[in-house]
């Protein structure tokens, strides 16, 4: 079957974030900040929860087999990550269970770790649970990222890391960790007795020759040290419905991550979050391959466009994610001038690259994951803006 990710749908005026949270007033403004895609979601799925809905009851669920066998057989067939039904946590989004797991495993006062720049609220997560922000900034060399081991591992030392956010791929840079990579930065936080929290949630947006690797597939003895965190909501645009899991196969620290979420009072996901992640998970193989191919292609166009188009403005190697991370530091604006522009001028609404940490000054997120149609216009409108200001 052949999807559509052509068509364009006014989502004005649904009380969607994306659209009607800000900026209402320009009609020419393209929102492409947050991770949310402008794509109908695989058919089946709103199928099957319209059949759950016409039922008319909507008494208290249970967390159903079905959904903890969907999880299990999209990690192993899709990425060779072995997980057991038992491992699975569910959570309502995974930014509340990274602040639970912050928690769970770290005390007041104690440091945590992230790779700058990195998804704002990585260090939410941080302040709201009282902890002290380690950064630890990349390394951009030949258009791709890099971490200065060396640095990283006296970082740990010096500032007495107790935990580490981890993001895989990384977000917003597009960043996919490589096995070798991954072992190098594990086996440091195994020395230091660093904890480890795997964001994945981007997992299933890698682009060849890149392949996605779990962290608890590095090796086996990671699994004592660290969580991994997931979800169908980013793959299935499903965030609307807060779902996500928490994979913990050791069983202390499942049970410690539980106890801090009963703490907390925090639900399960919903049955019909529950039902959206298992036609998910049963169903989308060939969905998500089409919208692959549909966002790479989307990601060659504007490479190309800024290649031949806006010269010194340039596209940072797109390995992961459905977001792309352009480099605009040519341009020479304070990150005060950048946002103005791109907003009055652009007309387009985007993650500034500050919001991700101060190495991210200079650049703008960009989300691709819309009609083609949608980012021809932007491209022209960012054309038009930089050759109005630079006549």
């Amino acid at each position: 079957m052949k999807y559509d990710f052509d068509t364009v749908y006014d989502r004005h005026h649904t009380n969607c974030a994306k659209y009607d949270s800000g900026h209402t007033d320009d009609p020419d403004m393209i929102p492409m900040w947050v991770a949310d895609m402008d794509f109908k979601t695989l058919p089946d799925i709103p199928e099957a929860l319209s059949k759950r809905v016409s039922d008319g009851i909507y008494g208290y669920s249970t967390i159903p087999e079905e959904y903890l066998e969907s999880v299990v057989g999209w990690m192993e067939r899709r990425h060779d990550f072995h997980v057991e039904k038992d491992w699975i946590v569910p959570t309502p989004g995974v930014v509340t269970a990274f602040h639970l797991a912050v928690e769970a495993y770290t005390k007041k006062e104690e440091s945590v770790l992230v790779l700058t720049p990195v998804y704002y609220p990585f260090y939410r997560a941080i302040k709201n649970n009282g902890r002290r922000m380690v950064r630890m900034p990349l390394d951009l060399k030949d258009n791709q990222y890099t971490l200065d081991y060396k640095a990283f591992e006296t970082k740990i030392i010096e500032e007495n890391v107790k935990m580490m956010i981890f993001c895989n791929p990384h977000n917003p840079v597009g960043k996919v960790w490589t096995k070798e990579e991954l072992k190098t930065i594990g086996d440091i936080c195994k020395k230091h007795n660093v904890f480890v929290v795997s964001d994945e949630i981007h997992m299933d947006f890698v682009y060849a020759p890149h392949k996605h690797i779990a962290f608890y597939e590095v090796d086996p003895e990671y699994k004592n040290f660290s969580i991994v965190l997931t979800a169908a909501s980013k793959t299935f645009n499903l965030a609307a419905l807060q779902t996500s899991a928490a994979i913990i196969a050791d069983e202390k620290l499942r049970n410690q991550f539980k106890k801090v979420k009963m703490s907390h009072s925090i639900s399960d996901p919903t049955i019909l979050g529950f039902i959206a992640t298992t036609v998910a998970y049963t169903k989308g193989d060939e969905w998500v391959d089409q919208l692959l191919d549909y966002i790479k292609g989307n990601m060659d166009y504007l490479d190309h466009f800024l290649k031949t188009e806006c010269p010194g403005i340039s596209l940072i190697d797109p390995q992961g994610l459905y977001l792309t991370w352009v480099d605009m530091r040519t341009l020479g604006m304070s990150n005060e001038e950048q946002e103005d522009f791109m907003l009055n001028k652009a007309h387009l609404w985007l993650d500034e690259g500050y919001v991700f940490g101060e190495e991210g000054s200079g650049f703008e997120r960009f989300n691709l994951a819309c009609p083609r149609s949608t980012l021809e216009k932007a491209c022209l409108q960012l054309k038009k803006a930089l050759d109005e200001r630079f006549a």
